[in-house]
């Protein structure tokens, strides 16, 4: 399966906080979008690995993406090693998505940037011929995304570029509010954390009005790029 766009989280519920709106738009659109998420986020202090994975698939429900997959890399724990790489690349040439979206470069979550700098690198290999990989026992052909982008999470980054999303904010709330466990749910009580509050919630609200506001919408999704942008002067004009 051929997908437009595939967006890895390094945790389940990664891209429905930062990206799923724009996400819902691409799909509005015609576009064929998938999840990758690269660990079952079992450190979590709430909820368990298996609960997680109940979530991710009804959110991935709401969301009405392609496909979701799990590379399993250890959550808190995964590194850079050439591995791990391949497991991503293999995602990549599986199915070549036209973008890759990824983690934030910088933010409070350790494994967020190491994720971006994973997703990135892979990006970068997976259009090597001589990096082999195969899946199914066949070898998968050399490919590389046109595109890759790396959404904003926890901390505030200056975005490149911000997509308008007003439409889609009340479905991407939903597609939160499915991991029950890990967000504010008043039937849920286990320790509160720093994300299961009310005030996350504010929060998460907040930063897409703000967002929004830079572009003259309600709500918006804001991206950074590791490479120069390419404008069409038409598209300026």
């Amino acid at each position: 399966m051929k997908l437009d766009v595939l967006a890895f989280g390094a945790h389940p519920d990664d891209v429905e906080l930062a990206c799923s709106g724009t996400l819902l738009k691409l799909i509005s659109e015609g576009k064929k979008v998938g999840i990758i998420d690269l660990t079952k986020g079992e450190l979590g202090t709430r909820g368990t690995e298996f609960t997680r994975q109940e979530e991710a698939a009804a959110a991935s429900s709401i969301l009405g993406i392609e496909v979701r997959e799990n590379l399993d890399l250890g959550d808190g724990t995964f590194d850079l090693s050439h591995k791990n790489k391949l497991k991503v690349i293999e995602m990549i040439r599986k199915y070549k998505p036209t973008m890759v979206l990824a983690n934030a470069t910088h933010d409070r979550h350790i494994d967020h940037p190491r994720a971006a700098s994973l997703v990135k690198d892979a990006v970068f290999l997976s259009g090597l011929k001589k990096i082999e990989t195969s899946l199914d026992g066949t070898r998968q052909e050399a490919y590389r995304p046109t595109s890759m982008f790396h959404y904003i999470q926890h901390y505030h980054m200056t975005p490149d570029f911000v997509i308008d999303v007003t439409p889609f904010q009340n479905k991407k709330t939903e597609s939160i509010l499915a991991y029950k466990t890990q967000f504010y749910n008043p039937d849920h009580k286990e320790d509160e954390t720093p994300i299961s509050s009310k005030r996350f919630l504010r929060f998460l609200d907040g930063r897409a009005r703000e967002m929004g506001e830079t572009i003259g919408v309600e709500f918006g999704e804001g991206f950074t790029s590791s490479t120069p942008l390419v404008y069409d002067l038409k598209t300026l004009l």
